[in-house]
């Protein structure tokens, strides 16, 4: 990488080195690929899912306005899956440093897509078991972890805003991985649960991170932009069926395999860190969650929300759907860009 690098650049009175234009026609390449594969797909993946009746039940506690979604097809994600896939088949031999971030993707996804078909299809409400849903991400980020670092040669050293400089947590650098590519998925998760709501935070954060890894990512950084630039296609023609009224939902298959992709590309981009900032979404949703439920066991039954995650609270505060998902929007897009002033 690396944004030490180019920041030293730039302290020598260098601009920092775009990556060619051979990366930037590739990552529109990319995006272009991932849009049209979705967005062909999409026709064909919801009536499948309609006959199938893979639909969402929806919680009757609440807001009232959701009632009519129930029966709404879910795992829908996999229509923006297929056009990452199509781009990492098109790109992984050129850009190795793609595969990282495509493994995490898909493998995340992989385990929404188990936790959506036991829940939807075998009707088991609960899907896949906390403990087992959390041992097969588990999994999946050490393989993570062990790929990164082994044949990528990445090291887990964060470059921290205003210090100006990479930091090497040491032997906190694998449990913090854990901590943050896991949080980050359950961030995610958390998020999706308005129309269009973790597609479009989503989109904007896949934007940060194209821009990162064009601007400061040197070779390597050549793949997470083209990952990146996958993900924002797909989302685009997600949201074409996504947005307010949803015709589909992602479910857990979209949510997961979308936190994934956030973790890898930081990790990639050595901008672990700055997930608090770019991510804000995402914290926020999985704080509100934990205030919630701690605050509900020590008061024994008193609460801070109306309802968790935030989202609803607002809903519950007479906030239409789209004003939420536009607020959170235009709240991402503003981190992403005060993100992108801290790399500057």
């Amino acid at each position: 990488m690396q944004v030490e690098a180019a920041l030293s650049r730039r302290s020598t009175g260098k601009q920092p080195q775009q990556n060619g234009g051979g990366s930037m026609q590739d990552s529109i390449i990319s995006l272009l690929l991932s849009f049209g594969v979705s967005a062909v797909a999409a026709p064909i993946i919801i009536p499948a899912l309609r006959r199938l009746k893979v639909g969402q039940t929806v919680r009757s506690d609440g807001p009232e306005s959701h009632l009519k979604k129930n029966g709404t097809p879910t795992m829908g994600g996999v229509i923006f899956l297929l056009g990452i896939a199509a781009v990492s088949l098109l790109f992984f031999s050129k850009y190795t440093a793609i595969i990282p971030v495509v493994f995490l993707t898909l493998c995340f996804g992989l385990i929404g897509f188990l936790d959506d078909f036991i829940k939807v299809v075998l009707k088991r409400s609960t899907g896949l078991r906390a403990w087992q849903k959390f041992s097969l991400q588990l999994a999946v980020t050490a393989l993570f972890a062990w790929f990164l670092i082994k044949f990528e040669g990445v090291t887990l050293d964060m470059y921290i805003p205003f210090v100006g400089r990479m930091v090497d947590p040491g032997f906190l650098g694998i449990p913090l991985l854990f901590f943050v590519v896991i949080g980050t998925d359950t961030g995610a998760n958390f998020t999706d649960g308005l129309d269009g709501l973790a597609s479009s935070v989503t989109a904007v954060m896949a934007v940060f991170f194209a821009v990162a890894a064009l601007l400061f990512g040197g070779e390597g950084g050549t793949g997470v932009a083209l990952a990146s630039a996958a993900v924002l296609g797909g989302l685009m023609a997600f949201l074409i069926f996504n947005a307010y009224p949803a015709k589909v939902f992602m479910g857990d298959t979209g949510a997961l395999a979308l936190g994934g992709f956030v973790a890898a590309a930081a990790y990639m981009l050595h901008l672990q860190f700055y997930l608090l900032i770019v991510a804000v979404i995402y914290v926020i949703e999985v704080l509100s969650v934990m205030l919630q439920v701690s605050y509900f066991k020590l008061t024994h039954g008193k609460r801070i929300f109306k309802m968790a995650p935030i989202h609803h609270h607002f809903e519950k505060c007479g906030w239409s759907e789209t004003q939420v998902v536009t607020v959170f929007t235009i709240v991402t897009i503003l981190a992403c860009v005060t993100a992108l002033l801290l790399l500057l």
